[in-house]
């Protein structure tokens, strides 16, 4: 008894490729101030970065950060940015997308999506639904799980599918920050790096493993990003086969005067120049892509704090990008969560 309707039975038919989904922190458009300040508004703004009350957040980020520091990252930014490729950060993002569908093959289809500029998430879901895709898997390009960069992605993406009619099957990837495969191309990166130095006369002293920093108030809220950043670094250099006295755990990138997490990077690369150390090594095993924070923040500042105490040479290891041996972990990571799907 169907009351005179024509019922259609639903079919799924053959199912599609599974959609992979790489979640990226974002770049601004252009390395300018008019192009910072939409870009910076968005980020701080989000009430996963900056934890305080909602109108205070409006007031810092309107009125005091974004006039401010807009015109001081765009002298940063354009100290990176590419003539012909444009932003590091969206350049290895595409390479990098590029490069794991290929070796995932013809039962995948992988895109990317930035938390905050463009190409957005939401433009990522568009397209999905778009040729009707029906299975989802999400990767953070964070290794370490944060409530500031997982979690604040993972918020994109659900106001993204909250626009949709049909919300495919999703798996998400919450860490992979001691995933053997990951942790072997972060070392294979460090010690390419290293040889490199040592045929131009360079052989590191000290080596820092840098981690982005959070407020220490965060940690002390439950964010296990301290604690995973932590284990990342001793398996590195557990790996590296590097003694307790060859190298650091640091943490950089703080902004305002509430505590973070230590020790800092900057401080100690001025410490270890006080200490006679003249030549110093840098990894950041918490950023899969250079940007910003990894070319600038320590291949440029970071020299300067360096010589500023009296080292000389800081040799700064790139992130493992594109690199095949990290493209492989991906690859794995991928094929892990799509058991059953396939």
């Amino acid at each position: 008894m169907n009351n005179g309707k024509t019922l259609f039975p639903i079919t799924r038919g053959q199912q599609k490729p599974i959609d992979v989904l790489l979640l990226q922190l974002g770049t601004p458009d252009e390395p300018t101030a008019k192009g910072l300040r939409p870009y910076l508004r968005e980020f701080l703004s989000d009430p996963r970065v900056v934890e305080v009350s909602p109108w205070l957040r409006w007031l810092l980020v309107n009125l005091i950060i974004v006039p401010f520091r807009s015109p001081r990252s765009a002298e940063k930014y354009r100290r990176i940015w590419d003539d012909e490729t444009g932003s590091p950060l969206l350049d290895i993002t595409r390479r990098q997308t590029a490069a794991l569908g290929e070796l995932l093959g013809e039962h995948y289809r992988v895109q990317f999506g930035m938390r905050y500029g463009k190409p957005s998430i939401r433009e990522a879901i568009r397209n999905i639904a778009e040729w009707g895709g029906q299975r989802i898997i999400v990767v953070p390009m964070y290794p370490q799980y944060s409530a500031t960069t997982t979690a604040s992605g993972l918020d994109g993406l659900f106001d993204a599918l909250r626009e949709e009619r049909i919300v495919p099957a999703m798996r998400i990837v919450q860490d992979y920050y001691e995933d053997p495969a990951y942790i072997d191309a972060v070392v294979w990166r460090i010690r390419k790096t290293w040889e490199e130095a040592e045929q131009l006369g360079q052989r590191p002293e000290v080596s820092l493993l840098s981690f982005h920093g959070i407020p220490h108030s965060y940690v002390l809220a439950g964010d296990p990003y301290q604690c995973q950043s932590t284990k990342t670094a001793h398996l590195v250099a557990r790996r590296l086969g590097w003694s307790d006295e060859q190298w650091r755990l640091t943490f950089q990138s703080r902004l305002g005067p509430s505590e973070w997490l230590q020790p800092y990077t900057d401080k100690t690369l001025i410490a270890l120049g006080e200490q006679g150390v003249k030549t110093v090594l840098v990894a950041q095993p918490g950023f899969t892509a250079d940007c910003l924070e990894t070319i600038d923040e320590i291949g440029y500042e970071g020299l300067e704090e360096f010589r500023s105490g009296g080292g000389e040479t800081l040799v700064r290891v790139p992130c493992v990008n594109d690199d095949p041996p990290f493209i492989e972990a991906l690859k794995g990571i991928v094929e892990r969560e799509a058991q059953g799907w396939l």
